[in-house]
């Protein structure tokens, strides 16, 4: 659900117009940048601030044990009221799985400032516990750091109650003449993927103060693994690339089922992987195009995979298309790896086996730090227990694998079984489950489960959630589709004002949340979803009189 801000694997954003030719070539022309043209709006943002938060909104529930020895810690928020005007709504955007200023762009240039501009509303970023520089806990006990103990705060149901009790408490600098707390005054959250399914929850449990939401890509259903990752990137990405590396797969896995250590080893040192003790380690190593891989951590990712594609010439990037341009190369160079291994499989050809391997070898492995151990944690083994255990990364990473690892569970994905598949069949959620225990061992008032407690998230609705004045937006090409509303499997329902229900066809994962100053050049289906949530905003903001008398009924 992340972004490639190097802060967790579920986040990312993803993209491709479909499988003909035209759209793929204005897929690569989008990712070369749009034109320079004049500023269509001013824009500015305020400094960093911060607002005394609460740090356990739930004291009688035994879950979270003693009380925290800090009742209150410093929550960071950043505020852009360029376009505000006295008694406009406010517009609140989670920062989710990383820091505030990391969102900034969001304020400036992306659906917040739109909004605000339309509408004369103040745009507020807030970040969310445990990430950026908002740290329960934290400044009292520095030397015990983001302890199994001092996570235990680290929950949806204290994120989702930090938004509202800010709704209802701030007070913005260089606005203290003015009352702009909730209810009093509309508010509106936004959130894309986690942020997006903290926005749906945030409606569903507070909808008596925020006044409303937009769930971009909410990752409303959690799962203890997530193959269905991979089906997207089946369906739309470049289909000799696809049946390539599934035919590759294919007889990797036969290798591994069959135990043949002498093939193994010669896979191995085709990729230049020869150094890695667990094939599983190799196995998701070369899946890096497609999937995200520890190095150094469950978070890092060294090269941009399917998600970081995006409309934006100031995002993403389209290293996804040259690796499948490298796979299915017709240069005869490496055509002779092909038949490398064809001794263990009937004489049977692996075909792009040399491009795939070469393309690892000299743009994957080279990541490695000169002189460290490929093997090791820092490189692409897995393998060292306590190179998990770090309690002072603040980075983000050990915030996100532990909520992954308490809640909902998709970080740790497997294979899809019984069906075609772009990683070895070897992975499966036991594999990346083990890192769990190993980040968090257990705490005197705090253990993680021996698997993620699902119910914890899935308790607001799951993909059947809804709300009134909750906006659901989806990428139809978003590998997340499958947690969202708009999955295959969900609950349709109908889109009306009231509950917005949209589906960009050709958008990947919270796609929505990215603006251009110059709004006239963003992509057609960028400028529609932008304007329909205008529309739909405006009609909640003209319903809000009659909502607030009804509270005091």
């Amino acid at each position: 659900m992340r972004i490639r801000h190097t802060l967790g694997l579920l986040a990312f954003v993803g993209f491709v117009f479909g499988h003909d030719l035209s759209r793929m070539l204005l897929q690569r022309k989008l990712q070369k940048g749009a034109p320079k043209l004049p500023l269509s709006r001013q824009v500015g943002a305020r400094a960093s601030n911060t607002f005394n938060q609460i740090t356990n909104h739930f004291p009688n529930d035994p879950f979270y044990g003693p009380p925290p020895t800090n009742e209150t810690f410093l929550q960071n928020y950043i505020v852009n009221d360029t376009f505000y005007k006295t008694g406009g709504p406010i517009f609140l955007l989670d920062s989710g799985e990383t820091s505030a200023r990391s969102r900034n762009s969001v304020l400036l240039t992306g659906v917040i400032a739109e909004l605000a501009q339309a509408t004369g509303g103040m745009g507020i970023i807030i970040e969310h516990r445990y990430y950026g520089t908002s740290f329960p806990e934290l400044n009292l006990i520095p030397s015990e750091g983001l302890s199994t103990d001092n996570l235990r705060w680290l929950t949806t149901d204290q994120s989702i109650a930090d938004y509202a009790y800010f709704a209802q408490h701030v007070s913005v600098p260089g606005h203290e003449d003015e009352d702009l707390t909730a209810p009093g005054r509309p508010w509106i959250i936004y959130g894309g993927s986690l942020a997006g399914a903290e926005a749906a929850f945030t409606m569903r449990e507070y909808g008596d103060v925020i006044y409303g939401g937009i769930s971009s890509s909410g990752t409303v259903q959690a799962f203890k693994g997530y193959p269905q990752w991979y089906y997207t990137i089946q369906e739309n990405a470049p289909q000799d690339c696809v049946r390539s590396i599934e035919d590759i797969v294919d007889k990797i896995d036969f290798l591994i089922n069959t135990k043949n250590t002498a093939a193994l080893t010669e896979l191995k040192a085709i990729f230049g992987l020869e150094a890695l003790q667990d094939i599983r380690d190799v196995a998701l190593t070369i899946a890096r195009p497609h999937a995200q891989f520890p190095i150094g951590n469950p978070f890092f990712y060294p090269t941009n995979s399917w998600q970081e594609l995006n409309w934006d010439p100031n995002a993403g990037s389209n290293d996804f298309f040259v690796f499948c341009d490298a796979v299915t190369s017709t240069n005869s160079t490496f055509s002779a790896v092909d038949s490398q291994l064809s001794k263990y499989t009937d004489g049977v050809v692996w075909k792009n086996l040399g491009n795939y391997a070469n393309y690892i070898k000299t743009s994957v492995v080279p990541l490695c730090p000169p002189g460290v151990d490929l093997d090791s944690n820092e490189c692409f083994g897995t393998h060292n227990m306590s190179a998990f255990a770090d309690p002072f990364d603040l980075s983000g990473n050990r915030a996100y694998i532990y909520q992954s690892c308490l809640e909902f569970g998709q970080w740790s994905q497997g294979a899809p079984l019984g069906r075609r598949t772009l990683l070895s069949r070897s992975i499966q959620t036991d594999y990346s489950q083990r890192w769990c225990q190993w980040s968090f061992p257990d705490g005197q008032f705090n253990k993680i489960p021996a698997s993620p407690i699902l119910e914890r998230w899935n308790k607001f609705g799951g993909l059947r959630l809804q709300a009134d004045r909750l906006g659901q937006v989806d990428g139809g090409i978003d590998p997340w589709q499958y947690a969202c509303v708009h999955s295959p499997d969900g609950f349709k329902r109908p889109n009306t004002l009231l509950r917005p229900y949209y589906e960009i066809k050709q958008g990947g994962h919270h796609w929505d949340e990215n603006g251009l100053l110059n709004i006239t050049v963003e992509p057609d289906f960028i400028q529609a979803i932008h304007k329909y949530e205008i529309k739909f905003v405006n009609s909640w903001l003209a319903d809000f009189p009659k909502w607030r008398a009804g509270l005091s009924l």
